[in-house]
């Protein structure tokens, strides 16, 4: 059996990963927020750009954690269209569950449906992101700790909506975007603990890309969208700011004509 490294930057991977996590989470909860404050386009488009920062975070949160991960005997690569394919599902699923919350007349339905969808949206993208390593030799899985993956992850992400139906301050959202990538990184760590490598040691070429030739730039593009989205969301007049502002500008006694 290979010898599996989860850390081979030591904590530097880890700890990023879980600052990936927690600002997806943030921004999406804001934009959830934002969301449940609207109507009609508005309400649309915020809960599209809350998709896709919990999902972009979510696989940033994932590939980032990946780039420490190491099997001694073996070099390792990546399927690049399966990698990105993991990205694309994630923010579907993502998006299928705030859609479910965001339109759901039974908050509580909505939250289980929603959770349920989003939940196993997040452990596809992981076990897809998995599917994409290539190696010289043969990966298993503990079922047990595959299973309670999946639990993780469909637990976090019914914490996620609840919390961005629920949570409206600032200071709350921000604690809960901590507890949240918290959750996401457990949900990866346990999955990751779930894998064993048998090496099989071969001269041969592996195919696809390293890590550094295709992991790491899309991480760092997909990390700069994240902190310019939390910039622009952070800049926005909420619902409650831009109704303020139009009624500042209305006639004491009427319309604007």
């Amino acid at each position: 059996m290979g010898h599996l490294d989860h850390a081979t930057f030591g904590w530097l991977t880890p700890v990023l990963s879980y600052v990936m996590a927690c600002t997806g989470s943030a921004l999406g909860l804001r934009c959830t927020v934002r969301a449940l404050a609207g109507t009609g386009r508005s309400r649309r488009n915020w809960l599209i750009t809350a998709a896709s920062a919990i999902g972009t975070g979510i696989w940033t949160m994932h590939f980032v954690a990946m780039l420490g991960f190491g099997v001694g005997g073996t070099d390792i690569r990546y399927d690049v269209p399966l990698t990105i394919l993991s990205l694309f599902v994630a923010v579907a699923f993502v998006c299928a569950g705030v859609f479910a919350v965001g339109y759901g007349r039974d908050r509580g339905r909505a939250l289980a449906v929603g959770g349920l969808t989003t939940g196993l949206g997040v452990a596809s993208m992981h076990y897809l992101g998995m599917a994409a390593v290539r190696l010289h030799g043969d990966v298993r899985y503990d079922p047990a700790l595959v299973a309670l993956s999946v639990v993780i992850a469909v637990l976090a992400a019914t914490a996620a909506l609840w919390a961005g139906l629920n949570i409206q301050s600032p200071l709350a959202v921000t604690v809960a975007s901590l507890v949240m990538g918290a959750a996401v990184s457990s949900m990866h760590y346990t999955g990751m603990f779930a894998v064993s490598v048998r090496v099989t040691p071969s001269d041969a070429v592996l195919p696809g890309a390293t890590a550094m030739q295709f992991i790491f730039p899309l991480a760092v593009g997909l990390g700069s969208y994240l902190f310019l989205t939390s910039a622009f969301v952070a800049l926005s007049p909420t619902a409650r700011e831009s109704e303020a502002s139009a009624s500042a500008v209305r006639p004491a006694g009427g319309t604007v004509p």
